[in-house]
């Protein structure tokens, strides 16, 4: 008896915790959703004019669906570019002891440390003697500095906790090595992969700072034409692309927590 209330009083502090975060997340988005909603919200009207205005502007104007798109491809790009090189080095990370291995997984977290304006006007510099400056493989380029901490630090915890000889039984079993990685290791590792993916998606997808140092005028993303919709004053056309903005992110809040407690973390596949 002791231990089912103790069981229900536990579940019911998780269900409180739960609430708390989710409020504190969603509350401060109601008066953004209100405004992408609103004509006009003059002081002193507790409710604002409606209008579908704002939303109406989003999805008909040319550089804002652009803007949206480039935003897609280069983090969805710069995700996919993490991941081939985050994979083996998290690998080796994980699953390895070398020589010198403390040192080099504090110089993989140092770009999370170091403040991005001071590596940007410093890669600035070498962009523009390459000529990537100004341009879309410029962009896709800096924002490697930020994602690969998240990538290859979320992928080494997996590997740390993955077993190797999932595989070596693959391979006494006649698997080469293109299927050993495929149906075993793929498969093990998958829920790490996927949530690596997911910050990293968001580590690009929100960068500002780079961007608009590396990419100029040349590249528009969509955090680039929310300030410039927000300094505009228009917050109702603000608030409807920061909603856009903000969706990612809460993809992430909703669909990571089944992959960190996926069942097939750091198990094998079929062979």
């Amino acid at each position: 008896m002791a231990c089912i209330k103790k069981k229900n009083q536990n579940n019911i502090t998780r269900k409180i915790i739960l609430v708390l975060l989710y409020t504190w997340t969603f509350v401060p988005f109601i008066p953004i959703l209100i405004w992408s909603f609103s004509l006009r919200w003059n002081y002193p009207n507790l409710i604002p004019e409606f209008s579908l205005r704002a939303w109406k502007y989003v999805f008909t104007q040319k550089n804002i669906i652009s803007s949206l798109f480039s935003s897609i491809l280069i983090s969805s790009v710069v995700t996919a570019i993490s991941l081939a090189i985050g994979l083996p080095a998290a690998k080796a990370l994980g699953m390895y002891k070398f020589k010198g291995k403390k040192l080099i997984s504090t110089l993989v977290t140092l770009p999370a440390i170091v403040p991005l304006l001071a590596v940007a006007m410093g890669i600035q510099v070498v962009f523009i003697k390459l000529g990537l400056s100004d341009s879309i493989y410029g962009v896709v380029l800096i924002h490697l500095v930020p994602v690969m901490p998240y990538m290859i630090m979320n992928l080494s915890s997996v590997y740390e906790a993955y077993n190797p000889e999932f595989e070596q039984q693959a391979r006494v079993l006649g698997a080469n090595a293109f299927t050993t990685f495929y149906k075993i290791t793929i498969p093990a590792i998958l829920p790490g992969i996927i949530v690596a993916s997911m910050f990293s998606f968001i580590v690009s997808w929100s960068q500002y700072l780079l961007t608009l140092i590396i990419g100029g005028a040349s590249t528009k993303t969509l955090p680039l034409l929310l300030f410039a919709f927000l300094n505009s004053g228009d917050y109702a056309i603000g608030g409807a692309i920061c909603i856009i903005f903000v969706l990612p992110a809460l993809i992430l809040l909703f669909g990571s927590p089944k992959y960190f407690a996926g069942t097939k973390s750091v198990r094998g596949g079929e062979v």
